[in-house]
């Protein structure tokens, strides 16, 4: 059987930022918070209004930077701007 991985609210809030990111794929995730890109989809289904998951995986099918495979080699970071600030997985004060 299948162990449920228990984020805290602000994993989760983060994992969501995260996967707005349009330079931040799936697989940072996965490395960070051992989610797979399903887990991810379904937190996101989860967490957010109707009509803001369904923008958010209209904007994610249709980008290469989301998936590490289909990524130009010329990206070799998946780190934003603002993701300077986190160390260790945690959220530095705003």
């Amino acid at each position: 059987m299948k162990q449920k991985k228990s984020l805290t609210e602000e994993q989760i809030d983060r994992v969501i930022e995260m996967a707005w990111e349009d330079r931040t794929p799936f697989d940072a995730i996965l490395v960070q918070f051992g989610l797979k890109e399903q887990e991810v989809i379904k937190i996101m289904r989860r967490e957010m209004k109707t009509s803001s998951f369904k923008m958010w995986r209209a904007r994610v099918q249709g980008r290469s930077t989301k998936h590490s495979k289909s990524r130009s080699p010329e990206v070799e970071r998946f780190k934003c701007t603002r993701q300077r600030n986190i160390s260790n997985n945690k959220v530095s004060k705003r």
